[in-house]
């Protein structure tokens, strides 16, 4: 019993010592690689265990770039992964980029990775142009009215400008910018619905592809759409404006003249409230100058007549005192 109990154990032993062992040691990898004609050893199968680099994301890229005639060592597979990078798509595109006859080195192709751009796509984009349609972009022409502009941009990947160029949305705001200039230089819209190609021409020739990741290869225009009278509505809005600016200044005048009439109506109440007062004081002083003498009797009573005389001749020259003189006259007769 104590026998078969030292059999089990040394059986399970012998089992999980086949089974750590075929953990660090992958012999179905080492086999495809040397059925491949791939020459890796098992020590450096190994060493990626121990590094924690799974060794079939290095050793099947390997051997797919062997099979397709590239020069790749394990090393530099083994960095890219342990840089963070995508090494089976890196050799996809380098696979791809020699098909093409397309000149990029592995340490170009694991940068373009690293930058966190797609470098297999990339590679497809310089063998099949890829086409970008910007969006709908507003300009107007000289002579006020809008055009609505849709433009389609063939563009190519520059493998040499990948690391540290523009994206796309750089390319679609200055297509926009070359548009809006094109347009607004325009005399009229007419001229720019005439010949839609002088803006590709004019837009093309401006080198927007200038420290972009991109080569334009064309610009054509999809769609030209009239759009509003930008002129005439500001020439409404200014003229809109012009004239609450004149009502204003004329209400400005106007409560300044009410100010000034009512400035004037009140001096004019406060003179004739002093003629009233002084009139109020002639019959005391006439009553005065009677008593000191200094006023005669003979002098009142011409002074009286003077008066009557004044008051007769305002009466004649305002005509309300004609039917009073008429009767007189015709008596007389």
């Amino acid at each position: 019993m104590s026998g078969l109990i030292g059999t089990g154990f040394l059986l399970v032993l012998i089992i999980a010592f086949i089974m750590v062992f075929l953990h660090f040691v992958p012999i179905g990898l080492w086999i495809s690689a040397l059925a491949a004609n791939v020459r890796v050893g098992i020590m450096t199968l190994v060493g990626m265990r121990m590094r924690r680099v799974p060794p079939n994301k290095i050793i099947l890229p390997l051997i797919k770039a062997n099979k397709a005639g590239l020069d790749v060592a394990v090393n530099q597979l083994e960095a890219h992964y342990l840089a963070g990078g995508n090494v089976d798509k890196v050799v996809d595109a380098l696979i791809a980029a020699h098909r093409a006859q397309i000149p990029l080195p592995f340490e170009r192709s694991a940068a373009i990775d690293l930058a966190g751009r797609d470098v297999l796509e990339a590679v497809q984009m310089s063998v099949n142009p890829k086409v970008i349609e910007t969006p709908v972009v507003s300009a107007v022409a000289k002579n006020g009215i809008e055009l609505k502009i849709k433009a389609r941009v063939t563009v190519r990947a520059n493998i040499d400008r990948l690391v540290g160029g523009a994206g796309e949305p750089t390319i679609i705001a200055r297509v926009g910018e070359g548009i809006v200039t094109t347009v607004g230089s325009s005399e009229s819209h007419n001229d720019v619905l005439a010949n839609p190609d002088d803006i590709s021409k004019t837009v093309l020739g401006k080198g927007l592809d200038a420290g972009t990741a991109f080569e334009i290869l064309s610009i054509d225009i999809a769609d030209v759409d009239v759009g509003r009278n930008i002129g005439a509505e500001l020439q409404t809005d200014q003229a809109e404006a012009d004239k609450r600016i004149a009502q204003a200044k004329a209400e400005e005048r106007r409560a300044m003249a009410v100010a000034k009439e009512q400035e004037m109506k009140a001096y004019t109440q406060e003179m004739e409230a002093k003629v009233v007062e002084a009139q109020a004081e002639v019959p005391h002083a006439m009553a005065q100058a009677l008593r000191e003498g200094k006023l005669g009797v003979m002098d009142y009573y011409n002074l009286n007549n003077v008066q009557a005389d004044t008051d007769m001749r305002n009466a004649i020259s305002t005509g309300s005192g004609a039917g009073k003189l008429q009767a007189p006259q015709a008596s007389v007769k």
